[in-house]
């Protein structure tokens, strides 16, 4: 057995969701240098071979499949959308542990896949339940990208809010890509709406929120997103994100113990300069994290050694105290307003049960 244990980090580095690249990368090397300076993972030093999510999710599932055939790998985590998950499923589903770091559209029962974001019962119908009570939001509009999460996700939406006084009365989909939303556009400006769910990954959501404010759209549709994050804020630029909320476990800033003395630890070893410090990073420093409080918990990380793990365990996290519940984890969730270029924290929208 190698003394160092590797994990397979699948993050974006390219492509639509490549803006969440740095910050990733940024987390993933906190993590290791933390748990080195430690016992690592299980008692055994620990390194990151990165795979870029950025590519298709085939050929992404293809790499990872011979690192973890080959036995170069030992676990696998990282933050990418879910199309690159299913297809990584098909592929490792019961070889090895599976850490999904990113948001979710509610589950997955391959064996070792452990998802640690949050998911729509937690983030989103909570934060349209805020929306429709501070702001009398009712009639949503969605528009995602067209793969697993958003249409999974909007059809659980749609499914939750009837008869609770909101509904979803348009859909929108368009390919992880775009940069064209004149068409999009054009039928939100006939549309009879209060307001936008956007699930929009990177640059696509980028792309929106600068053609949506020209448009002059958001002097009367409010905007809410389980994606937004700093990055996007900044790249869009302050003009674009008027009216503009997201809903997410962990934002820059959060002013809790736990956050706060992560975002110490991460300005201290990139500096004031360093990539944004975002959910989507944060996730990242969360999965690897997690892989080693299971080895803490279960003396390894085997999917054998995992398997018998029991449920309801709690433990700490920049995102506070967290529950794991199965192979998911229930997580305290915020309501934020977009304010320039930085968010402003709103209301705590669901808590860790």
């Amino acid at each position: 057995m190698r003394e160092m244990l590797s994990i397979a980090f699948v993050v974006p580095l390219q492509g639509p969701t490549g803006i969440y690249g740095p910050s990733c990368l940024a987390c993933g090397q906190l993590a290791i240098e933390q748990l080195n300076a430690g016992r690592g993972i299980a008692g055994r030093q620990v390194e990151l071979v990165q795979v870029d999510a950025g590519r298709s999710p085939e050929v992404v599932a293809e790499e990872v499949d011979r690192l973890v055939d080959s036995g170069r790998v030992d676990a696998v985590a990282g933050w990418h959308i879910s199309a690159v998950r299913v297809a990584l499923t098909q592929r490792i589903g019961g070889k090895v542990v599976y850490a999904f770091a990113a948001m979710h559209e509610g589950s997955d029962d391959t064996p070792g896949v452990f998802m640690l974001g949050e998911r729509p019962v937690n983030q989103l119908l909570p934060a349209t339940h805020w929306m429709r009570e501070q702001h009398g939001v009712r009639r949503w509009a969605v528009v995602g990208n067209d793969y697993v999460y958003p249409r999974v996700t909007a059809s659980t939406t749609i499914k939750a809010l009837q008869d609770s006084g909101s509904s979803v009365v348009q859909t929108d989909f368009v390919p992880l890509g775009t940069s064209d939303f004149s068409s999009v556009i054009q039928d939100l400006e006939q549309a009879k709406v209060d307001g936008v769910i956007m699930l929009l990954m990177g640059q696509d959501a980028v792309h929106f929120n600068r053609q949506f404010a020209k448009a002059g759209l958001s002097e009367r549709l409010l905007r809410l997103s389980p994606a937004i994050e700093e990055n996007t804020l900044l790249a869009a630029g302050s003009s674009a994100n008027k009216g503009l909320y997201a809903a997410a476990a962990y934002f820059d800033g959060l002013a809790t113990t736990e956050s706060g003395e992560f975002a110490r630890d991460y300005y201290a070893r990139f500096g004031t300069w360093a990539p944004a410090l975002n959910a989507v990073g944060e996730s990242c420093y969360e999965a690897i994290r997690f892989l080693a409080r299971l080895g803490e918990i279960a003396g390894s990380i085997s999917i054998d050694a995992v398997s018998a793990l029991p449920t309801g365990h709690f433990y700490d996290s920049p995102r506070g105290l967290l529950r794991l519940d199965g192979n998911l984890v229930n997580q305290d969730v915020y309501l934020a307003a977009a304010n320039g270029l930085e968010f402003t924290i709103e209301d705590q929208i669901a808590r860790t049960g």
